[in-house]
């Protein structure tokens, strides 16, 4: 019974990582990475919206379309060169994006993303018309890191494809030495929490 209880296991196991090797990271998704040789660089990493993850050392990295070992690989490329050896990079699609699905429920919110210096990054289905204020209230606060005075919201126009990055001062619009200049967001915007800097 118990041989027959571990060959179940390993099955299922080993479905798992068949179907995650086959998947194709979209934008929304997070991914966890592991650097076997610097525990330090382990994080999780929101795809954006463009398909990219951030990773120190390596940069901007296109996850979006590919699979976690294209990504792996991807990574380990761009951070061999700060080790003396090729270092063991492990990827793995941590938390998949909620599809909508009904255009009904997708007309009445819209998808935001959220990253940096707060309890709760990641990708929210908000209601239309939330604002900036009213979506940074969803996400557990800012660490005692956060630069509340520039975060930085970045909005892609959907017809040009262009991007615009909008610097937005969360301290003085809560105080109310900045009334009406909260934002209405729209669908794909991503809101960006930079780290203080020293002394600010």
């Amino acid at each position: 019974m118990k041989t027959l209880i571990l060959a179940i296991v390993s099955l299922v196991l080993a479905t798992a990582a068949f179907a995650q090797s086959q998947y194709q990271i979209r934008p929304g998704d997070t991914l966890s990475v592991e650097v076997l040789e610097d525990p330090s660089l382990n994080r999780s990493l929101l795809v954006l919206p463009d398909g990219s993850v951030n990773f120190p050392f390596a940069g901007t990295v296109s996850a979006g379309g590919r699979t976690a070992a294209q990504v792996s690989a991807a990574i380990t490329s761009g951070i061999q060169s700060n080790f003396a050896s090729k270092p063991n990079v492990f990827v793995t699609v941590q938390a998949v994006r909620a599809r909508s699905t009904s255009t009904a429920s997708a007309s009445r919110t819209v998808d935001i993303f959220m990253i940096g210096e707060i309890e709760s990054p990641g990708a929210k289905a908000l209601p239309s018309g939330t604002t900036l204020i009213q979506a940074l209230a969803t996400t557990g606060g800012f660490t005692r890191f956060a630069a509340t005075k520039r975060i930085l919201l970045r909005r892609t126009n959907p017809q040009t494809g262009e991007q615009s990055v909008t610097r937005i001062n969360y301290k003085s619009i809560a105080d109310g030495s900045s009334l009406g200049s909260d934002v209405v967001l729209a669908d794909g915007d991503v809101i960006i929490v930079p780290e203080r800097r020293l002394f600010e």
